[in-house]
């Protein structure tokens, strides 16, 4: 039998790009199906931001009418009462991770209607701190310094993008054109910034949560449709006092008849994204919050950006993404050499080994 190679072989990788695999003809359609997905996912983004900003329903009661039919039609995929019996100790902490998902709901569209689909898209990445912060509490201090640069030039990122960079009206770096837009964006602010960067961080909390409960894919796909059920509980509450309370009188009206914003946001946005996430993480070692994740965002949104029509600087929004993108891999790098690809792979992925229990959480 061949030796295995050792560790110390293998190709130097660093972050949640970790373990990249050798683009090959087998993994090109999966490729292509990871950039058609987040395609559709971030069109149902832009589709919504337009519904609500236009006067449409508030956020939590639609968020509410969404998550009820991707509950049903995860549950009737996933069938989780079938099979071997969930234990309570993966059923228990699947629950509470739907209250975070459903915190994450609400923060996200807020924060979408707040800032609009370009921040709330890129702020879904902030999660990589809590790369940062398990290196600072649990991990070894080889990289503490690298993962804190990279911090540093996250929140450069969403500074520029808090202070209009990513836009016509104030980006410095546009310079094409002189007419005047029809309507102009204001200047967000970095208060503002605070909710849809609080939903990026639940967002991967979430994550590390429910590959802590089960590492097994199919497992997964079964607790992540318990998940949907529990967040669908957790928010009727409040989507009913929205609606009594502080909602327009024909809002339940509305929710009867589908629009398209309404349909990509359940197909696209909570059923079709979720599969193919996982698709691209289990066979192209490819997770949420890493550089490579955000080179397929970024020319997503800015095929959308144009489509739409919005205050738009192509210059300043790719300075802006440069900056994140090296930030969020400086600060999730894993120490290099000491570890072989799987291990690596597994780190980024946030499956913990026994002597470092919480020593690399996911980007």
């Amino acid at each position: 039998m061949s030796p295995r190679p050792s560790a110390s072989a293998s190709p130097d990788v660093g972050g949640a790009s970790t373990s990249r695999p050798v683009p090959t003809a087998r993994s090109t359609p999966l490729q292509v199906i990871h950039i058609l997905g987040n395609f559709a996912r971030i069109w149902s983004v832009y589709s919504l931001y337009d519904y609500l900003s236009n006067g449409g329903d508030s956020v939590v009661g639609f968020i509410f009418s969404c998550l009820v039919p991707a509950s049903v039609i995860f549950l009737a995929l996933q069938k989780p009462w079938k099979g071997r019996p969930l234990p309570n100790s993966q059923v228990a902490p699947t629950v509470i991770n739907g209250g975070i998902l459903a915190l994450y709901f609400v923060l996200w569209g807020k924060g979408l209607l707040s800032c609009g689909p370009l921040i709330a898209l890129l702020a879904e990445y902030a999660g990589a701190v809590l790369g940062v912060l398990s290196a600072a509490l649990y991990g070894r201090k080889v990289n503490i310094w690298k993962k804190i640069g990279g911090l540093a030039a996250m929140l450069v990122a969403y500074y520029l993008l808090a202070n209009g960079w990513a836009t016509r009206t104030y980006s410095p770096l546009y310079s094409f054109g002189s007419e005047s837009l029809d309507k102009g964006t204001k200047v967000i602010g970095m208060k503002e910034m605070v909710v849809p960067l609080t939903a990026g961080i639940l967002s991967a909390l979430r994550r590390v949560l429910a590959r802590r409960v089960s590492l097994k894919n199919q497992l997964k796909r079964r607790l992540h449709a318990i998940s949907i059920a529990s967040a669908t509980c957790f928010l009727f509450p409040f989507a009913m006092w929205d609606t009594i309370l502080g909602s327009a009188s024909d809002s339940i009206i509305k929710l009867q008849f589908p629009s398209w914003p309404y349909l990509s946001t359940v197909l696209f946005g909570m059923v079709l994204i979720f599969y193919v996430d996982n698709v691209a993480e289990e066979k192209l070692h490819l997770v949420f919050s890493s550089p490579r994740h955000l080179m397929v965002s970024t020319g997503c949104i800015i095929v959308f950006e144009m489509l739409y029509k919005m205050d738009f600087s192509l210059f300043g929004f790719l300075l802006c993404s440069v900056i994140l993108g090296f930030g969020i891999f400086e600060a999730t790098s894993l120490e290099r050499s000491k570890r072989s690809p799987l291990e690596a792979h597994e780190l980024s992925n946030g499956s913990f080994h026994k002597q470092l229990p919480i020593s690399a959480l996911p980007s």
